[in-house]
């Protein structure tokens, strides 16, 4: 392949780029600087930094992002682990990838039928004697809903992480006297740590910037960040101060990024 194809077939791809990455983020930080009424002004960046209504909701998308992100490692470690051990790997990670190809809102609807209050889990509850409790719009069936969404991309980079361990590692463990558990803690959770990490980059991004589950799931109770971006732009028109949270959440991106990609030559 000569240095002239490569460079025209780059074009596409630059582009792209351009276009759909570069360019919006571009208008987005443009945007920022300017007041409701067109005025450009520093303002949104100093309400942000100094409403407590603002940071009271960072604080809440980091804690619901951060829990999501456990609640899918605890949930997907385990189920990628044994998965690498079983017979028809692929099926099984096909059935896995299947919730994926169903629309979100759909799933969202999905939940607030089993959620409600005469859905089969508070069925379930009466059959038991418990009777119905509230279990929609709260903060348990937000993140549960959440996390149920954003399993597989939590599976996935650590299935794949864990097959590509070496059988020489867990042999030699076991050769020296290791146990399972000592195998598991020392040599497979380490070795798949970049597994992990694609995961959490997957799952924790995408979690800081939620708004649809908040309000179908959650109620409005639980207010995000994302539901601040979406309440300026669709609702009060005020697309600097959506833009500024906007550029606040690629930041927070950025940095998460840059902590958890791997750096060569660092084990």
């Amino acid at each position: 392949m000569t240095k002239t194809f490569r460079q025209f077939a780059a074009i596409p791809y630059v582009l792209w780029l351009l276009l759909f990455v570069i360019a919006p983020l571009a208008l987005i930080f443009y945007q920022s600087f300017f007041s409701i009424d067109g005025t450009a002004t520093l303002a949104n960046y100093l309400t942000y930094f100094t409403n407590w209504t603002y940071l009271k909701m960072t604080f809440n998308s980091i804690v619901f992002a951060t829990i999501i992100t456990v609640v899918t490692i605890v949930i997907a470690y385990p189920t990628a682990y044994f998965l690498q051990k079983t017979k028809h790997k692929e099926l099984w990670l096909l059935l896995l990838i299947l919730p994926t190809w169903i629309n979100i809102l759909l799933k969202a609807y999905a939940f607030i039928g089993i959620f409600s209050h005469d859905g089969s889990v508070n069925q379930f509850l009466t059959f038991l004697g418990v009777g119905p409790q509230q279990i929609l719009f709260t903060n348990t069936s937000f993140i549960l809903v959440a996390a149920y969404i954003e399993l597989p991309f939590m599976i996935l980079p650590v299935y794949n992480a864990i097959d590509d361990i070496s059988d020489s590692y867990i042999v030699a463990s076991r050769d020296l006297g290791a146990s399972r558990w000592q195998t598991l803690t020392r040599i497979v959770i380490p070795l798949s740590m970049s597994g992990i990490k694609s995961g959490v980059q997957a799952i924790f991004i995408p979690s800081l910037s939620l708004f649809m589950l908040t309000r179908l799931i959650g109620g409005n109770r639980v207010i995000t960040l994302g539901t601040a971006v979406e309440q300026h732009f669709l609702v009060t028109q005020n697309w600097g101060m959506g833009s500024t949270i906007g550029v606040v959440l690629i930041i927070m991106m950025i940095i998460l990024m840059r902590l958890t990609t791997q750096r060569k030559g660092r084990h």
